[in-house]
């Protein structure tokens, strides 16, 4: 099975998301929240393409948006929202309209680092998440231990594939509220 990069966020988030693209598919309704961050992200792939990198600390760089990245190694793919390639590294950069960098951002960017090294053959030490409403620029290294638990991620959406196994609620409920499958969650109020 080919994981995609987003599956790891959303398997971070809650893992009946996998559960109901993969093993039970039911058809997804699309929440207003997603409608929204659909068009603020287009808008601000817009405004990047016109701006500097300072707000990411470089001073020179070249962007590439919404770029395809597949690695056979790790039978993983995804589209990177951008990535900037520097004479000092290549770095991911990932939009999410959020006021805050949540742990499934961070492993999603993780993957991406992941499939850049893969493609272009050269270590990643960071990347950066944008935080569309608050127009801030995160930076995150990527360490050792960040990659080996996002291996591990990768191969947790496998097994519940696989196992066909329907996951327990989150412990944080609240998250429910927006899902787009809350309708076919039974245990959820």
């Amino acid at each position: 099975m080919i994981v995609k990069v987003a599956d790891l966020k959303q398997y971070l988030y809650c893992p009946r998301i996998i559960y109901f693209t993969y093993v039970a598919p039911v058809e997804k309704k699309v929440t207003a929240k997603m409608a929204i961050g659909k068009e603020e992200h287009y808008a601000t792939v817009r405004l990047e393409e016109r701006r500097r990198l300072r707000a990411y600390g470089l001073s020179e760089g070249e962007r590439h948006f919404n770029a395809y990245f597949y690695s056979e190694r790790l039978r993983l793919e995804g589209v990177l929202d951008m990535y900037i390639v520097t004479p000092r590294g290549n770095f991911p950069v990932d939009f999410k309209n959020a006021c805050r960098v949540a742990l499934n951002h961070k492993y999603q960017l993780v993957a991406y680092a992941l499939l850049l090294e893969d493609h272009f053959g050269r270590p990643v030490r960071g990347g950066f998440i944008y935080l569309i409403p608050r127009k801030q620029v995160h930076y995150l290294e990527i360490t050792p231990e960040a990659r080996l638990y996002t291996k591990k991620l990768i191969g947790a959406v496998r097994n519940l594939v696989a196992r066909e196994h329907f996951p327990e609620v989150p412990r944080r409920s609240g998250r429910c509220a927006d899902c787009e499958y809350r309708n076919y969650c039974g245990d959820v109020l």
